[in-house]
């Protein structure tokens, strides 16, 4: 439900909560006529796409004016919770698939995100330059790093460089090896509790 939100981000605006609040009924409608998210994951929107999504506030707070691009973002995630959360910096959601290109518009519009440009397009024709890159487990990571790394601004002003942050489950070593100590995880269940979170972790890479 929506108060693991709360628990876990208790400083949030009531115009934030709101807006999370508002997730869950637009994405039950969009996914009635849009099949974007499975029906389990319905079930446990909160802690399986919002909280998942959030979980990279945990490792950095996004300044102002810091830009992000989204790859193969779905449905939105992380890109919408990251842009309620962090509403002065601005997010860029990419996916190659216009239904689900559609839904973000629609679900970023009914919320008021200004912050959020959605897109249909595939990372290797995205020609603009931000600050991070996220995205939840699209491919291997070696072949994220080579796809995306292209599109990061060298340099920045956060507490964490320009990078990459790459929510993924599992065993990560094989992945990370080639990257030695520029790769730094963090492991999700030392922020969050909840069961889901016991083997997925958070890979941030300096760009």
């Amino acid at each position: 439900m929506y108060e693991v939100i709360e628990k876990y981000f208790p400083g949030l605006t009531s115009d934030q909560k709101e807006k999370f609040k508002a997730l869950k009924p637009l994405y039950e409608e969009w996914n009635s006529k849009i099949n974007v998210i499975s029906r389990k994951d319905i079930d446990n929107f909160y802690v399986h796409h919002v909280l998942h999504s959030l979980s990279i506030a945990k490792t950095l707070i996004f300044k102002p004016k810091t830009t992000v691009l989204d790859v193969g973002t779905g449905g939105g995630f992380p890109g919408i919770p990251l842009a309620i959360h962090f509403p002065e910096s601005e997010f860029v959601l990419l996916d190659s698939i216009q239904k689900k290109i559609r839904v973000v518009e629609e679900v970023a519009e009914t919320l008021g995100l200004k912050n959020v440009k959605p897109f249909r397009s595939r990372i290797e024709e995205h020609k603009k330059k931000y600050d991070f890159v996220v995205s939840r487990a699209v491919t291997s990571f070696p072949e994220f790093v080579k796809m995306s790394s292209g599109t990061i601004e060298r340099g920045g002003f956060n507490s964490l460089r320009n990078g990459i942050i790459y929510l993924k489950g599992g065993d990560i070593s094989a992945e990370i090896r080639e990257f030695g100590s520029r790769a730094r995880v963090y492991d999700i269940k030392d922020f969050f509790s909840e069961e889901f979170f016991e083997t997925k972790r958070i890979i941030y890479l300096e760009i």
